[in-house]
């Protein structure tokens, strides 16, 4: 008798399926400013425009996540440097 196993065949190509709780995105308050000064710049001084684009990009912008940067941008016009002066190398914007 012959005691040695046999190998199973496998697959080739196999991937490994990551559930969706152990992806994470990456934190860039950055990008996510440029995406909102653009749009708030593109809208102009009309607060109707502003308030449909606000809502309209609520949906793909995690606001929950950005809501400091989001804070900074609606009340001082772009992102905040340390002692509350607004940084000099970001974009900056008018509707705020």
């Amino acid at each position: 008798m012959n005691n040695q196993k046999q190998q199973k065949p496998t697959l080739s190509g196999q991937r490994f399926k990551t559930r969706k709780r152990d992806e994470k995105e990456r934190f860039d308050p950055t990008q996510f400013q440029d995406c909102i000064i653009q749009g708030l710049n593109e809208t102009g001084s009309d607060l109707e425009a502003v308030a449909k684009f606000l809502d309209a990009s609520g949906a793909k912008l995690d606001y929950r996540r950005y809501a400091e940067t989001l804070f900074d941008i609606l009340v001082a016009g772009g992102m905040l440097a340390p002692g509350g002066t607004l940084a000099d190398d970001m974009m900056h914007t008018d509707v705020c």
